[in-house]
């Protein structure tokens, strides 16, 4: 996306610098009860994906995701780690249905540890709630050259191949390797074609879905956005798995890669799978969302050494990105290189707030009494 087309795409929202959004997310949080440490951490993961362009995490997750969820009483806002297991290279963790972020954060800097020790570290976490970008903990050790890997169940959505049903959750299976560029190569993707987020995008912006990625209970093609929303959770419709439907397109890998992240999420430490992450009782009570995370880390040191790794690495990438281009395309991309390209806009503009997110703003603006109430847009 050029300058110019990254204007034109966001030509209706407002450009807010990002310490202004980053402070309003830790101060609603505050105000809805999570301590200020913890909602400084947590402001700082939802405000690096709206730096890398993933606008479904972010700033558009904060009141349905989290507030909306410490209202219900669902989602702790004072979150308790507890450590079930500690055997050199691995953990378990229990989050106490406290916030995902806090838990992820704590998890992978264990893990980072134990890959320093001992060269790999693996933490699994049980009873966590939703943790923002999978992308956030992968980069954390990056930023330490060392390979980052993580995954976390979530509320069923994907039906199996050639099922309807919505049995298993987006399930990010994500990535981060060190390089020589001035950004990592993270991959960060759910294992369905697309992800609940990005649909909400898609409401948010009054747009229909584009063919392929939900179905219906009858298998039927579904692409009115509002709908969807509504029947994703009440199981009346289903994500389809990365390749789409049937076997044709290989949809099978997909659904075989979402499946091995709900086994690593939650049989490693004995945590809730599937239908057990609906959010609902048999009765249609609400209850929490006690999502399995898993958290590894590798030292490129242990092996032939950190530079030697990133040379290959940053190789394999460059020849990549530099192999011949299909007719009429002008550049190849590698996992991370958008989400760079992405942050030079915004830290330029500031963060596009649509204006279904204004509003959000403003009520939660009003509702804590926060500062800078008065002074929205605060681009002005």
């Amino acid at each position: 996306m050029t300058e110019s087309e990254f204007l034109d795409f966001y030509k209706d929202s407002v450009f807010v610098p990002f310490p202004k959004l980053e402070k309003f997310m830790e101060e609603a949080l505050e105000g809805a009860g999570v301590p200020e440490e913890d909602a400084i951490k947590i402001g700082k993961v939802l405000i690096e994906s709206d730096k890398r362009g993933i606008d479904s995490h972010g700033i558009g997750r904060l009141k349905p995701i989290y507030i909306d969820r410490i209202d219900l009483g669902i989602l702790n806002p004072i979150t308790k780690v507890d450590i079930l297991k500690d055997n050199k290279a691995t953990a378990v963790l229990d989050g106490n249905n406290g916030m995902g972020h806090i838990v992820g954060i704590e998890a992978m800097s264990m893990a980072i540890k134990k890959a320093k020790e001992y060269g790999i570290g693996m933490v699994v976490a049980r009873n966590s709630t939703h943790y923002g970008i999978a992308g956030y903990y992968a980069t954390m050790a990056t930023d330490e050259n060392i390979i980052g890997i993580t995954g976390t169940n979530a509320r069923p959505s994907i039906a199996p191949t050639f099922g309807v049903e919505n049995m298993l959750g987006t399930n990010p299976l994500t990535f981060g390797i060190p390089t020589n560029d001035p950004y990592p190569f993270v991959l960060d993707c759910a294992t369905s074609v697309t992800q609940r987020g990005k649909i909400e995008v898609y409401g948010r912006a009054g747009k229909e879905l584009p063919h392929g990625w939900v179905i219906d209970e009858m298998g039927d093609d579904r692409t009115d956005t509002e709908g969807v929303l509504r029947d994703l959770t009440l199981g009346k419709a289903a994500l389809t798995p990365l390749g789409g439907l049937g076997e044709e397109t290989a949809g099978y890998k997909g659904f075989g890669y979402a499946t091995v992240v709900e086994i690593l999420s939650a049989a490693l430490s004995d945590g809730k799978f599937m239908k057990d992450l609906n959010g609902k009782d048999k009765n249609g009570k609400n209850i929490p969302y006690p999502l399995g995370h898993f958290f590894i880390a590798i030292n490129p040191e242990f092996f032939m050494g950190i530079e030697t790794f990133k040379r290959i690495s940053t190789e394999i990438v460059h020849q990549l990105q530099n192999s011949k281009k299909a007719p009429g395309e002008k550049k190849i991309y590698t996992a991370g290189e958008k989400e760079y390209e992405a942050l030079g806009y915004r830290m330029k503009y500031g963060c596009p707030v649509p204006k279904s997110l204004q509003k959000v703003i403003d009520e939660l603006s009003d509702r804590y009494n926060l500062p800078d109430k008065n002074t929205w847009p605060w681009n002005k």
